[in-house]
Formats: structure tokens, sequence, C-alpha cells
């Protein structure tokens, strides 16, 4: 039976011995992962002339206030509507395939002395469609569990864990199966894993004081390298039927 310390001691040990590119693989796993701000834009108007609009009392080249405020409501909702589509596009595609390819290069680094960061790559070069349909449904059925009051989002994804992981060894393992094999392995593991996220609040916070500069150099490598000991810890104790390594 693993144990916190051991999975944190192990990760800390292997991303040390690739240590500049655990950093970078740790970069591109903290950029997929993250969300995308958006910045309000300023307005033209004088306050006085919102009021106007307010009111009714203002007209745009002989268009009144009401149908402007349509207009622009129209238009503001097109382009959210466009970058919502664009994002998707690049998550689905783009990101998705990266953190696989990310998690494979950490994974890869527990098995091998050196790992090359061509691994980030990997999933461009195998079975790039299958990875990209089950990452789709990942997200798909995390974000539907997350609309049940937000506590079962977080649930199912813990429970489903595993898929990316089990993706950089198994690129061609159609997604129910990846799904279901992720749950099997996450099954009594779940709180476990919780309280394994835990245990690192304490160096988010010194990261979060030293304006992210301890993440970036240590504690995101360190963190990304335990959370693949956990997987590999899963698959040799025989909670995943095939342990041997694809390296």
């Amino acid at each position: 039976m693993w144990t916190r310390q051991q999975l944190k001691q192990n990760g800390m040990l292997n991303f040390k011995k690739n240590y500049w590119k655990s950093v970078l693989a740790a970069l591109v796993l903290l950029f997929v992962g993250g969300g995308m701000g958006t910045t309000g834009s300023g307005s033209a108007y004088k306050k006085e002339n919102w009021e106007d609009i307010m009111s009714g009392n203002y007209e745009i080249g002989g268009i009144d206030s009401i149908t402007a405020a349509t207009l622009i409501g129209g238009i503001v909702l097109i382009g959210l509507l466009i970058v919502l589509i664009i994002a998707v596009v690049l998550d689905v595609f783009v990101l998705n395939p990266l953190e696989v390819g990310a998690q494979r290069y950490f994974v890869a680094n527990h098995y091998q002395d050196q790992t090359e960061l061509t691994e980030l790559a990997f999933c461009f070069k195998a079975d790039y469609r299958n990875v990209v349909k089950t990452m789709f449904f990942r997200d798909l059925y995390v974000f539907l569990w997350s609309l049940l009051f937000v506590i079962p989002g977080i649930i199912k994804s813990y429970s489903y864990r595993m898929v990316p992981y089990l993706l950089t060894e198994h690129p061609d393992m159609e997604y129910n199966e990846a799904l279901g094999l992720s749950q099997q392995m996450m099954n009594g593991n779940k709180w476990a894993a919780f309280v394994l996220d835990l245990s690192f609040i304490g160096w988010e916070l010194l990261s979060a004081i030293t304006f992210g500069i301890v993440g970036i150099f240590y504690v995101n490598p360190y963190k990304f390298a335990t959370d693949t000991e956990l997987y590999v810890a899963l698959k040799e104790t025989g909670q995943m039927e095939n342990p041997a390594p694809a390296f």
C-alpha cells in the first residue's frame, strides 16, 4: 500500500534527476491546465451619455437607444461565442494532447534516467485522434457532473484522474475503457488522492508569496512528479491489469 510520504519522496528524487527538463514540462502542464483570463474593455461614452441611453433619450446615428443597445448586446454575444468556440477547439485539439504529452514525460522520467522533452509531442505522433476523443469525453463527463452543484464534478475529476496517464502508455485505448479503468484505479483512493493534494497547500502558499517563482522552479515539478508516482503505485499494486511500462 502506498503512502503520501513514499510518493512525495519518490517524486522529489525523480524530478531532481532531470531538473530543468522537469521544470519545463511542469510549465507546459501548468499552462494547459490553467484558465484563460478575460479583461474588460473601456467605454468611449461619458457617464451622462450612458444615463441618456438607459433612459431612452439617446440616439446613435439616428438609431434609438433601445435598438443600439440590442445591436451592441448582439455583437458582444457573438464575439463571446466566437471566443468560446476558439477556446474549446484549442483545448480539445492542442491543449489536451499537450497535457498527455507532458504527463508522458513525467511517467517516462520515473522509469528512465534520461528523459527527452520530445515526449511532450508524443500524442501528435501516436494515436492523435483517439487521444483527442478520449480526453474530450473526460472533460465532457466532468463538466456534466459539475452541473450537479459542483461537488459531483470534483468527485468525477478524481475518478478520471488517471485517464491522461493511461493514454501516455496506451494512446490507442478506447475512451470508455480508459474512463472505466481510471475509475477502477481510483476506487477507494479518491480521498487519499485529495489528501495528497492538500499536503501541498503549504508549498502553494510559499509559491504565492514569491509571485510564483518557487512554484515554477520547485513546487510544480515536484507536485506533478508526485502525481505520477500515484499513478505508478496504483498500477503496480494490482489496480491495473497490465502493469508493464511502455518505455
